[in-house]
Parts: C-alpha cells; structure tokens; sequence
C-alpha cells in the first residue's frame, strides 16, 4: 500500500485521536466528508492500519512486563510463531543481532511473568532467554500517559472496552446495541473512560508506510542515576519507545528511523551520551506480533 501525502496526514490524525469524526478528520486534512471516508476506510482495509482501543495494563490487571532476547537452536520462524500464540506477549519480531527473537510479555503478577518466562525457555528450538524486567514505561506510543485517573471500570465500561479493542472506530449507536444500552449513555460512558486514562484509541500503522521502515532496539548500560540519561534519550524523535529496567541494562527501548543511517546516528548520538557505558542494538527484520488488546490470563 502506498499513502499519497493527504493518506499520510489522516494517518497522523488517526494516531493522535483514533475517533475524530469524519466531519473533523476532513476539516483538518481539506477534504470532503464522503472523500475523507472513503480514505479512511480504504486504509483500514488495506491492512496497514489499525484503528483500536489500548486499554491501560493496569486496568486488565497487567502489572508486570518484561522484554526477551530470545536465542534459538535451528530456524527462528517456527519459535517466534510459537511465542507470538501465547497471550501474554502482544509483541513479538524476527530480529538480526546477537539473538534471533524479540519479544515483550505482559501479565498479572510477577509469579505469572515468571511462568510466562519458564514456558518459552520450554519451547522447542528455544537456547537461551535473556529478560530485562521493566520496572517503568517512560515513553511509549501506545499506552495512555500516567495512571488510569477514575473509578475502577464497572462491568459496563468492560463490555465498551472489550468492543472498541476490536474496533476503534465503532459508532457509538452499534456499540450502544452491542453493550445494551442507549447510544447517550455509550457516547457519556467511552468518553469519560478515554478522558480518564482508562483508553487510548489511536491508528496502529505499519512503519513502513509513514517513511520509518527501519526499526532498531537498543538496550544501554549505565553508569550511575538513570533519570537524567533517560530524559535525553526519550527527547529524541527517532526513540518511539523507552522502559526503564533491571538485568543486563538500564535502559531498553525502540529506534524508529527513515534509514539505516538514521539509527547509525541515533545508536552514535546515544553512545555519546555522558552517562551511557555501553550500547547493544538489535535491527528487526520481520513484525511477527504487535497486538495490545491483552486481557489478563485467568488464574
């Protein structure tokens, strides 16, 4: 799929507020409603964009993440297809360095991370696991900013979630009759869960059609505090997604460039940061899984 300069700008919205209406989206893009819709739903059928609800981890009871270096014995595919099966990973690549898969897992509870870890490291063709526990997620495109900021979601506001994971976009009429109420009180109860932090509903889109086909992890050791090499880094345009943690680094996170010399300069610019003793990166070759509508695993 190939996004003209207009595509890309309803793209740009759509990342930013995944529920503009069509009359907004085509006031600020300078279409028509009818030819806005037409864009939109031909993006959305093409396959390169996403428009989903992220519900906030802690609200699905996700309390403990981790990103895994994966080394396997054999060919990677068979693995990383078997990790990205699993539940609680809802990111998963093909990766060239010095391991082959990378992947994220999210659960409820450390015990849970844990056995999560344990059931990879299990898998066949599976060598090594290498896990960097996060202890804070400090810049990420994805999850609502801070803590949820309302009441604890009744069953109602569950049921809402639940469908706008699935999409987006859905009229809030549809999503009334879905949920089994009226379409005032669908619109009253998704807009105070999305101003409340509880949701984001945003464009997922892949990299490559906005220009940043080139995709680098990178995991950086420190010497002494964090905070200050940290706030550098996530400044950084290219730096999509930042976490703080504990294992082999401080810092692990996710360059998204328009080249290789891009994330050559990004990877030289951070080695250069006072603060930062070491830099291992990682390119990855093939999104296996990016799916973020995870629900916590039942005990």
């Amino acid at each position: 799929m190939d996004l003209d300069p207009t595509d890309l700008t309803v793209v740009r919205e759509l990342q930013s507020d995944g529920r503009l209406t069509y009359e907004t989206l085509a006031q600020r893009v300078g279409l028509s409603r009818p030819a806005t819709r037409t864009r939109v739903q031909r993006l959305l059928a093409g396959g390169g964009v996403r428009v989903v609800a992220v519900v906030h981890p802690a609200v699905r009871g996700l309390t403990a993440s981790a990103h895994l270096s994966i080394g396997v014995r054999g060919p990677a595919e068979p693995v990383a297809r078997a990790v990205a099966a699993m539940p609680q990973a809802p990111f998963v690549t093909l990766t060239a360095g010095r391991h082959a898969i990378m992947a994220e897992l999210r659960t409820a509870g450390l015990a849970e991370l844990d056995r999560a870890i344990e059931s990879i490291r299990s898998l066949k063709g599976v060598d090594a696991v290498d896990p960097l526990i996060s202890l804070q997620h400090l810049k990420d495109p994805y999850l609502p900013a801070g803590r949820p900021d309302m009441p604890e979601p009744d069953a109602t506001d569950r049921l809402i979630l639940d469908e706008l994971e699935r999409d987006g976009r859905l009229p809030f009429a549809e999503l009334a009759e879905r949920v089994g109420i009226s379409p005032g009180a669908a619109r009253a109860r998704t807009l105070r869960l999305l101003d409340g932090g509880v949701a984001k509903v945003l464009a997922l889109v892949r990299p490559e059609l906005l220009g940043l086909g080139f995709l680098c992890g990178f995991a950086v050791r420190l010497d002494g505090e964090r905070d200050e090499v940290a706030r550098r880094i996530g400044e950084w345009d290219r730096v999509s997604f930042l976490s703080a943690c504990m294992g082999r680094a401080e810092l692990v996170g996710t360059i998204s460039a328009e080249s290789l010399g891009a994330v050559r300069d990004t990877l030289e610019d951070m080695r250069a940061c006072a603060g930062a003793r070491g830099v291992e990166s990682w390119v990855h070759l093939e999104l296996v899984k990016e799916r973020y509508d995870l629900t916590a695993p039942s005990p």
